[in-house]
């Protein structure tokens, strides 16, 4: 899924997620601080820097392993990421064994931080959806459920398979005349 993200949106959603968390972490501070919850407002507080962690580090493999030539590219990555989030669940569990609400915030701050990573994603596919409308090619949507399209024309045997049916390759889109990447985020 990712593969279909360009580069300057994989920037725009990972500032957008740390500075979105990190708004939505101090106010989640301060409403439980409040409300005298000491321990959840720090569990909160480290559940997103978790997030954070992980999401910096996932990004880091990324760009470790999609620097080797040979090999299975996907295991690794698959096997790094899948050892940080049980490592952060353990910890998160037995935290909420020992103190119900710091580990309840650490679950608390990592599904915040996870839930705004996944709606800025969403954002910039529905974004690059309408700028690649733009330039004729779907965008995307259409860019993530190969295809799909925008305009459902039809060619004259009434297969559906017309101009606007026919998956969209990334490399086909290349850029605009103006030299801004064709799909991308402005």
């Amino acid at each position: 899924m990712f593969e279909r993200v360009q580069l300057p949106d994989v920037a725009a959603v990972a500032r957008r997620t740390m500075l979105g968390a990190l708004v939505v972490g101090v106010l989640g501070l301060v409403v439980l601080l409040l409300f005298s919850q000491n321990w959840a407002a720090l569990g909160l507080c480290i559940g997103i820097a978790l997030g954070m962690g992980n999401f910096r580090l996932v990004v880091r493999s990324v760009v470790k392993v999609g620097r080797r030539t040979e090999g299975n590219k996907r295991r690794p990555l698959a096997m790094n990421t899948l050892g940080r989030l049980m490592t952060m669940t353990v910890i998160a569990l037995v935290l909420a064994w020992v103190e119900a609400p710091l580990g309840l915030g650490i679950i608390g701050g990592l599904a915040l931080f996870q839930f705004l990573l996944l709606a800025n994603v969403t954002r910039s596919m529905l974004k690059a959806g309408v700028a690649g409308a733009a330039f004729g090619g779907g965008g995307g949507l259409a860019l993530l459920f190969g295809s799909m399209s925008l305009d459902a024309t039809s060619d004259a045997s009434g297969t559906g398979e017309g101009a606007g049916a026919a998956p969209i390759d990334v490399h086909e889109v290349g850029e605009a005349p103006d030299g801004a990447a064709g799909g991308g985020v402005a």
